[in-house]
C-alpha cells in the first residue's frame, strides 16, 4: 500500500453544513458542485486560495455535473427544476452560462456530455410513471431533439457515452438495469441495443473500455458486463460481489478508468477509520484487484462520506471532495 499525504485544501466558509458532491476534472484544473448550490473551479497548485471562479446555478437544488468540453472548461449541470446549464468557466462570471436547456420540468439526476457529438443528455427521476431520457443537440434549439420515455422504469441515475461512439449511450437506473443505447435511432422499441440486469439499484456505471462495463449498486454490488456480440445473453462476466466484505470498506465512492486503458481505480471508504483508498482494477486475462498497490489516503475527510474524487497522473497528484465541506490536495510523501 502507498500511502498520499494532505498537501492543500479548500473548505467552503459557511457555518452550515455543506457538501461538495462532485469533482469534474478539467485541464485547467479541479472543478466542483456543492450543496449551496455553487460551480467552483480551483487552481490545482494552491486549493488553499479558494475558487478562481465561483458561480451560484439556478437549479432550485444542483444535483449533477460533468465535463463537456475538458480542455476548453466548459461544463453542465442540472438539478431539481429540470433546467440544464451550460458554462464556460474562462468567461466573466457574468456571462459564464452560455446555454440554458430547457423544455423539461423534472427533476435531473444525471447527465452525460460528448463533445464530438455535440450532445448533452439529462436522465430525470419517475414521475407520474414515467422517466425520461433528453437528449440535446447543443448547435440547435434548447428544446430536446430526443425523448426517450421507456428505457427505464424508475430513476435514471447514470448516465455514460462510450469512449470512442458518441452515438453510444450507457444509461443505469435504480430498476437495476444498465442499457446500451443507439441514440441514432428514435423509435424507443428497438433504441435499446443491450440490457443488462445488475438486480439491484445501479449507483455508478460506465464503459471500462470500448467493449466493457462496470455496474455498482447503491448496497455496492459490483460486477463487469461485455457489451460484444459473444456476450449476447448479458449477464455478468465478473461478479465481485459486496465490496464492502471485498475490500474491508464501508462505501464505494465511484470507479473511474485508467486514461491509458490500464484498467480502473476503485475509492472506497471507511468512516470508522477516517480512511479513503484507491484500489487498482487490472486486467489481463481477467479482471483482478491489485491489493498490493493500493494508495491509501488516511485521515480523509474525518469520519464524513468522500463524495468524490479524480487524479492528475502526471502533476501525482490526487483531489477528493466530501460532506465535510472540503476539496483536499493529496500527493506521495516526498
Amino acid at each position: 500500500m502507498y500511502p498520499l499525504t494532505c498537501v492543500d485544501g479548500y473548505r467552503i466558509p459557511l457555518r452550515e453544513e455543506v457538501y461538495v458532491t462532485e469533482i469534474i476534472p478539467l485541464t485547467s484544473g479541479p472543478a466542483t458542485i456543492s450543496s449551496d448550490q455553487k460551480l467552483s473551479l480551483f487552481n490545482p497548485a494552491n486549493l488553499s486560495a479558494g475558487p478562481l471562479v465561483n458561480l451560484l446555478t439556478r437549479h432550485g437544488n444542483i444535483t449533477c455535473a460533468k465535463a463537456f468540453d475538458v480542455g476548453n472548461a466548459t461544463v453542465c449541470t442540472a438539478g431539481e427544476d429540470g433546467s440544464v446549464s451550460m458554462w464556460d468557466l474562462r468567461q466573466d462570471p457574468r456571462q459564464a452560462e452560455v446555454a440554458r436547456l430547457t423544455d423539461n420540468r423534472v427533476s435531473v439526476l444525471s447527465l452525460a456530455c460528448s463533445s464530438a457529438g455535440f450532445s448533452v443528455v439529462a436522465g430525470t427521476e419517475l414521475q407520474d410513471h414515467q422517466a425520461s431520457i433528453l437528449i440535446w443537440d447543443v448547435r440547435s434549439t434548447p428544446t430536446p431533439k430526443l425523448h426517450y420515455k421507456e428505457v427505464h422504469s424508475d430513476d435514471i441515475t447514470e448516465l455514460n457515452f462510450h469512449p470512442s461512439d458518441h452515438n453510444i449511450l450507457l444509461s443505469g437506473s435504480t430498476d437495476g438495469l444498465v442499457n446500451i443505447c443507439d441514440t441514432r435511432i428514435t423509435d424507443e422499441d428497438e433504441v435499446i441495443i443491450q440490457t443488462f440486469n445488475h438486480d439491484a439499484s445501479i449507483h455508478h456505471a460506465a464503459f471500462l473500455n470500448d467493449t466493457e462495463v462496470f455496474a455498482l449498486s447503491h448496497d455496492e454490488k459490483l460486477a463487469l458486463y461485455n457489451v460484444a456480440e459473444s456476450h449476447e445473453n448479458g449477464a455478468a462476466t465478473t461478479d465481485f460481489g459486496d465490496m464492502r466484505e471485498v475490500l474491508g470498506c464501508q462505501y464505494v465512492a465511484n470507479i473511474f478508468a485508467k486514461a491509458n486503458g490500464a484498467g480502473a481505480v476503485i475509492g472506497a471508504g471507511t468512516h470508522d477509520r477516517e480512511a479513503f483508498e484507491m484500489i487498482h482494477l487490472t486486467k489481463s486475462q481477467t479482471w483482478n484487484l491489485d491489493r498490493d498497490n493500493s494508495v491509501s489516503m488516511s485521515g480523509a475527510h474525518s469520519s464524513e462520506i468522500v463524495r468524490s474524487f479524480c487524479f492528475y497522473d502526471e502533476a501525482q497528484t490526487v483531489f477528493s471532495a466530501g460532506e465535510d465541506g472540503y476539496i483536499k490536495a493529496w500527493r506521495p510523501s516526498a
